[in-house]
């Protein structure tokens, strides 16, 4: 996938998912549901228990993975969703789980 950097209303999209949401494929669905909508990033296993997701791509494809993340129809259980928005850094290919 070519890099989404230069795109006019390219955002990225960090979102900290807490709840039962490791050892239960989370970061895969979540890499399914970013590349169904182009967007590249990653989703990561944080040592408290959290999965970090970073995504790049047009604002309204990461507002849908935001919707997903939030949308009960998850592996596991999610408790909450923080976001943070902020400008894109490019440079990316694909979506990655780590």
């Amino acid at each position: 996938m070519a890099d989404v950097a230069g795109a006019e209303n390219t955002v990225r999209l960090t979102a900290w998912v807490r709840g039962h949401v490791q050892g239960v494929g989370f970061r895969w669905w979540t890499r399914a549901r970013a590349l169904e909508l182009g967007l590249v990033g990653s989703a990561s296993n944080l040592r408290d228990g959290r999965v970090e997701v970073n995504a790049e791509g047009p604002k309204e494809a990461c507002e849908g993975l935001l919707d997903a993340l939030r949308s009960g129809r998850t592996p596991g259980r999610v408790d909450s969703v923080v976001e943070r928005w902020s400008e894109p850094r490019g440079g990316l290919t694909g979506f990655v789980e780590r």
